[in-house]
């Protein structure tokens, strides 16, 4: 488990002093009444973390800061109708030169799992300035740069020119501005060899292209063409867009769970086989790992085409620079998602046990076992520390699937007894389906059960109570997919009023996140979603903001407390054990003010940190107005009973230091 560190209570935005209420306990409407003795569940530090799912274009296009779309053009029909193999491609040319562009599939590609690329034939009849080339137009409205920032050219070329083939990489504006100075490179031999440079943008802008183009007269061969930014989060070559990662990491989370999500168990779960392989696959790790240039592309469930430049090895590093608990899900061989089909094949069956095996010696093995090799000349010798893994998503056939999850805990447990082995109970919070994998959990002593559901905001308001009776002594839950089912403040406060009653339930629900994690504005399958952006900004929503606000003031442990019923007004109240601060969350999820007598049982300090959410439900965050943002305030009221007013459609946390234990 990852240490806590002391958290600061929100951005500050404003900060005030907030008089003692002038209230009566007579005048209150609510009561919140803290067990002076009692001690509740240890909530541990991986109680809240993030789910990411390449969903959105959360990954390509996302956080997976590459700039090029349809970098190695093994775009397909078959991954979405408006697709052809240049899309997002375009040609150009000066100075007179002419040619033809046309991607190919035949013996002279780059390797079997990279199995197109671009044709260019170009002649600049006598003119050594003249090119014929491409432009990528990137995603959204084009390639954001920065003025003065680098970015790192890279392309897999090969000509049939014995002299060589000049090959000009430049930035340019949508009217053919240049953006940056070209980048003079010479392509020699008709092997495949990576060429490579830095462009430093001149200017700044939101729709730039990326120019490659070959000088003279011959045919070039390029493939996996490449711009990545050398600011990305941490630094790290194939890494992370800085400001989306920089909002993820903000939130501290505790674990994060991956690649999905619905695409991890939809498609075949066929092995890539070139040249006949399925263009949807189940999300199997080894496609992923690797030189990018030789990892196979994948059609996801949500209707794109996958680079798999964000793999596996980045997944697991992401999770180390963020400090949080790498959690993997692998495919069961029952679809889920609607697609309802289990696999009937022994041997199939067998491979995917066995390639979960290899996963867990990827990510614990050292450096001289097979997978902890490739692990390590991958750039981390050092194990990954992997303690949790989920097997199967959302699979509509319990019974099914309990066959097949049995194989993968029972070959899991004779290896690594100390994994934690993650089932699930399917798609919703109810019903036969859930029944029947919850029967079927409790009998085979899973340790742990992934709920998820996507309700509107009154069944979270109604429903805080949900694990109040859930067996203390069977299965663990692991809420790893939850949200009200819009973007708006109202939303945003009926789940923070549920998250206090998972807290409550620390001892039951040992993990939750929130889902979706990312949206790009642009390309939208879900909402809602937590962090939403474009190709040069990123806004939290209200979500994200309550989400922030509990990850960041978790606590060490539940102190037993009661409030005055109401589905509208939530509570609970943790320790948190390196400053010795009580933590008191409220959500008051109505238009009223909820005047409140506090009675924490003990005596404590009078001036308590307070930190405050608050708005109009119908709010709704955007990139240029986000009305929904934390203010950090001081109460000098408090004591071992005070009167607190809680606003309107508020979140509030008040910390408060106790004068005796």
């Amino acid at each position: 488990m990852r240490p806590r560190a002391v958290p600061a209570v929100g951005v500050l935005l404003a900060t005030a002093l907030i008089a003692p209420h002038a209230a009566s306990a007579q005048d209150s409407a609510y009561t919140l009444t803290v067990s002076p003795d009692a001690t509740g569940p240890i909530v541990d530090d991986t109680m809240y973390g993030v789910f990411y799912e390449d969903i959105n274009r959360a990954a390509d296009g996302g956080l997976y800061a590459e700039l090029v779309q349809n970098r190695s053009f093994e775009y397909d029909p078959a991954d979405n109708d408006d697709y052809v193999p240049l899309t997002s491609w375009e040609p150009t040319a000066s100075g007179g030169a002419t040619g033809t562009a046309e991607v190919v599939d035949d013996d002279g590609r780059l390797n079997e799992r990279n199995r197109r690329y671009l044709r260019l034939q170009s002649d600049a009849h006598g003119d050594p300035q003249a090119r014929f080339g491409v432009t990528n137009t990137g995603y959204n409205t084009g390639i954001a740069v920065e003025e003065g920032a680098r970015y790192a050219f890279s392309a897999w070329a090969r000509t049939d020119q014995e002299a060589g083939t000049p090959l000009t990489a430049t930035l340019r504006d949508p009217s053919g501005k240049a953006l940056a100075e070209p980048l003079e490179l010479t392509v020699r031999g008709d092997g495949w060899a990576k060429y490579s440079g830095v462009l430093t943008a001149t200017a700044a802008s939101t729709t730039a292209r990326l120019e490659a183009a070959a000088g003279d007269t011959g045919t070039l061969g390029l493939d996996e063409v490449s711009l990545f930014p050398e600011d990305t989060f941490k630094g790290r070559p194939n890494g992370m867009r800085r400001d989306l990662a920089e909002k993820i990491a903000a939130l501290k989370p505790g674990f994060l769970r991956f690649p999905g999500g619905c695409l991890v168990n939809t498609g075949s779960h066929e092995a890539y086989e070139a040249p006949d392989w399925p263009r949807r696959r189940s999300y199997q790790w080894k496609d992923t790992v690797g030189p990018v240039e030789q990892r196979a592309t994948n059609a996801n469930f949500w209707g794109y085409n996958q680079s798999y430049g964000l793999g596996y090895f980045e997944y697991f590093q992401f999770a180390e620079d963020i400090g949080a608990m790498p959690l993997p899900v692998v495919p069961a061989l029952v679809t889920g998602c609607g697609e309802n089909q289990a696999t009937d094949d022994p041997e199939l069956l067998r491979r995917h046990v066995q390639d979960t095996l290899d996963l867990i010696e990827f990510a614990n093995g050292p450096a001289t076992s097979a997978w902890g090799a490739k692990r390590a000349e991958m750039g981390h010798p050092e194990p990954f520390g992997l303690t949790h893994i989920g097997v199967g998503n959302e699979e509509n056939l319990p019974d099914e699937f309990m066959a097949r999850f049995t194989e993968f805990r029972d070959a899991i447990k004779a290896h690594h007894p100390e994994m934690t082995v993650i089932s699930n109970s399917g798609p919703d919070d109810s019903g036969p389906t859930f029944e029947r994998a919850w029967e079927l959990n409790r009998q085979h002593a899973v340790d742990m059960v992934d709920e998820h559901y996507y309700n509107d905001p009154q069944w979270f308001l109604d429903n805080n109570h949900r694990y109040d009776t859930y067996d203390r002594n069977g299965p663990k839950v692991f809420l790893g997919e939850y949200a009200s089912k819009d973007d708006r403040w109202g939303n945003s406060l009926a789940e923070a009023a549920y998250m206090t009653g998972l807290e409550r339930n620390a001892d039951v629900v040992e993990m939750a996140s929130y889902a979706p994690l990312l949206a790009n504005e642009d390309y939208v399958q879900w909402r809602p979603d937590m962090i939403w952006f474009d190709n040069h900004r990123s806004w939290g929503s209200t979500s994200y903001e309550t989400q922030k606000l509990f990850m960041n003031n978790v606590g060490d442990r539940v102190l037993p407390s009661a409030a005055t019923e109401s589905p509208v007004f939530r509570q609970v109240v943790t320790r948190d054990d390196a400053t010795g601060e009580l933590i008191v969350k409220v959500v008051n999820a109505q238009s009223a003010p909820a005047p409140t007598t506090v009675e924490l049982g003990r005596e404590v300090a009078p001036a308590a940190r307070v930190t405050t959410l608050r708005g109009d439900p119908a709010a709704v965050n955007t990139p240029d107005s986000q009305p929904i943002r934390p203010v950090e305030a001081t109460f000098d009221g408090a004591a071992a009973t005070f009167t607190y007013t809680f606003p309107p459609n508020s979140v509030t946390f008040l910390r408060i230091r106790p004068t005796q234990p």
